[in-house]
């Protein structure tokens, strides 16, 4: 049982009649009992909750930041008029709004409620309990329970590049319907033959269709399809570091989400792990326009966890899934430390069955402090952690290990950029 504040003015308004007209113990009982005859009244008069049947979506998808609603249908299937209050929980990260509402419903109606949210970070958002507040005709009393209608929003990652898609796309159609006689990579596959013209590579001359037509004949090579990528994202302690706005993590999820995409629209295919210690999500045999979907909600709920990543375990978990010669794109850290002990004994097991793509992200505040003038500690420290990275990068190259390294802004870009790349030439 529930009291309004109604009831607590018509009491107050009572008082002052009894003090003013009927100024006795006579006229407090009168007073006590018709305010117990109104709350009883009201008691009887609400709609019961069993009479009300409540569903919702069980999973409603949104990107990470933007608004979206989810629809709360109530109908009343008893004999009675339902009077009274719905407040629509969330947990506070949700970013809920217009999460109370007010019910009038009649019997055998439906009424369907809108609860806004937006939530601001990457995962699922699991809906608490939804409050009913039945009140009786006069609006000073009522019953109040609780129910549970199972629902999730969960939010997916904002993928601010997508905007890049196109272009990569496009840029990926012309090389797949140009000429590239003279770009002619190990393992381009053969497209058709084209007259021979001054410039081209006299290698690409086909001597035998030469032979039978009247032109000099050379072949043409478009590239590669029907190749296997696997990206691996790092989510140890390393991923936690904080570089621009988000996460080296979120960073990687940007980045592995452009490039997943353009690698399907290229033909190849794509698969995805998340690894620390053991398998923190995976993404397996998707093919086409599904994956980049596919790819966002397997990452909506990772997050980094704070131990070390177990690389050994890491590399042996890849060779299980990528039996033949693949691209694996490694989303890690550079740092110095971290490369010595846990990437460098690893790589040239990986590196010796798969061409492997060391990605990682630069934090801009780094190398914003290597230029300042302002501290020179803080300038100094910087350019030393920089010129690891160089060293890094360049030991790296030595073993035949390809380095993106960007910052966050600009990763999935560049590391979409060297995809082409290796597209191009044909070195996938």
């Amino acid at each position: 049982m529930v009291v309004t504040g109604r009831l607590v003015t018509v009491a107050a308004v009572l008082g002052l009649f009894v003090a003013v007209v009927l100024p006795s113990w006579y006229g407090v009982a009168l007073a006590c009992a018709a305010l117990a005859i109104a709350v009883l009244v009201d008691l009887v008069a609400a709609g019961a909750a069993g009479d009300l049947t409540l569903t919702r979506p069980e999973l409603t998808a949104v990107r990470q930041g933007r608004a979206t609603e989810v629809e709360l249908t109530v109908v009343n299937t008893g004999a009675h008029t339902v009077r009274g209050l719905l407040w629509d929980d969330w947990p506070r990260s949700a970013r809920t709004e217009n999460r109370r509402h007010t019910l009038e419903l009649a019997p055998n109606t439906k009424v369907r409620l809108r609860t806004s949210l937006r939530p601001v970070h990457r995962g699922d958002r699991v809906a608490g309990p939804v409050t009913l507040r039945l009140l009786g005709p006069l609006g000073l009393a009522g019953r109040q329970t609780r129910r549970t209608v199972p629902a999730r929003v969960r939010a997916l990652p904002a993928f601010r590049s997508e905007r890049l898609m196109r272009s990569k796309v496009k840029r990926l159609q012309h090389l797949e319907g140009r000429n590239v006689a003279n770009t002619r990579g190990q393992g381009s596959e053969f497209d058709s033959f084209r007259e021979y013209v001054a410039g081209d590579d006299v290698r690409s001359i086909d001597w035998r269709a030469t032979a039978r037509a009247t032109d000099v004949l050379v072949r043409t090579w478009r590239p590669e399809r029907n190749r296997h990528v696997l990206m691996l994202l790092d989510t140890g302690r390393v991923s936690a570091g904080r570089v621009g706005e988000g996460t080296r993590l979120d960073a990687a999820i940007e980045a592995a989400l452009l490039l997943g995409g353009l690698a399907a629209a290229a033909g190849d295919g794509v698969d995805l792990l998340a690894y620390d210690r053991t398998v923190r999500t995976e993404v397996r045999g998707v093919r086409g326009n599904r994956l980049q979907l596919q790819l966002m909600h397997a990452l909506a709920g990772v997050t980094p966890a704070l131990v070390d990543t177990d690389s050994a375990g890491l590399v042996r978990a890849t060779i299980e899934r990528a039996r033949r010669r693949s691209l694996v794109v490694w989303f890690t850290s550079l740092d110095g430390a971290a490369v010595e002990e846990n990437l460098l004994p690893v790589l040239p097991v990986l590196a010796h069955r798969h061409r492997v793509l060391i990605v990682s992200v630069i934090d801009p505040d780094v190398a914003a402090a290597a230029t300042t003038r302002d501290d020179i500690y803080a300038a100094a420290a910087a350019e030393t952690i920089l010129a690891e990275r160089a060293l890094v990068q360049e030991s790296l190259r030595r073993k035949g290990i390809a380095v993106v390294s960007a910052p966050p802004d600009r990763l999935p870009e560049a590391l979409a950029d060297e995809y082409l790349e290796l597209k191009q030439s044909g070195s996938l």
